[in-house]
């Protein structure tokens, strides 16, 4: 049947030639792009546990082996942040060029976050003991967006939706974090190390 039809559209360039692999041959589906990049950042995740001295599993690994991840990532960056010394702290667009480090945008560490939490469960991970949905990795990246902010001139202030003159504002699926200084070792906060 499959050169039957090899052998019209020769003779009918109008036509596409749409074969139906043999069940013998069958492949699955190809993945999405979301599943494609939620495996790509599993695996680097899975890696880097692996290189860890000693080395972990993700099962026994904590928040704070997610945030050495996240600030492992930091050098591979393409979003300029600026110290808060640096003339150009606060301005989207600065004028002139500055050595201030690159770093990796927050969405972008939010995403991936997003991703591993999906693909730990996919893997066998318990939500709730999840070392991805941790305070800490939630204080982290709640105060690199807000550093970000900042240091960009960039507001990530939540949209508002106006209904019948009633402004509201559009929840997430989480609740809020309540503010609370975090102090760790030595009385660092989670920053610390990221300025």
């Amino acid at each position: 049947m499959d050169l039957i039809s090899q052998e019209h559209n020769i003779k009918n360039p109008n036509t596409t030639l749409t074969t139906q692999p043999s069940s013998s041959s069958s492949s699955p589906p190809s993945s999405s792009r979301y599943e494609n990049q939620k495996r790509r950042d599993w695996n680097t995740f899975c890696q880097y546990l692996r290189n860890h001295r000693p080395p972990l599993s993700p099962p026994s690994c904590s928040g704070e082996h997610v945030l050495e991840f996240l600030r492992y990532l930091d050098q591979f960056g393409k979003t300029k942040v600026h110290h808060q010394n640096c003339s150009f702290f606060g301005l989207l667009n600065p004028p002139a060029p500055c050595p201030c480090p690159l770093r990796q945008a927050w969405g972008s560490l939010d995403a991936l976050i997003g991703r591993l939490r999906a693909a730990y469960e996919e893997n066998g991970g318990v939500p709730e003991t999840s070392p991805l949905g941790s305070r800490s990795v939630r204080i982290f990246l709640r105060e690199v967006r807000e550093f970000q902010a900042k240091s960009r001139g960039v507001s990530y202030k939540k949209k508002r939706k106006t209904v019948n003159n009633k402004q509201i504002t559009q929840s997430s699926s989480q609740p809020p974090l309540q503010p609370q200084p975090q102090q760790h070792q030595h009385g660092q906060s989670i920053m610390s190390n990221y300025n």
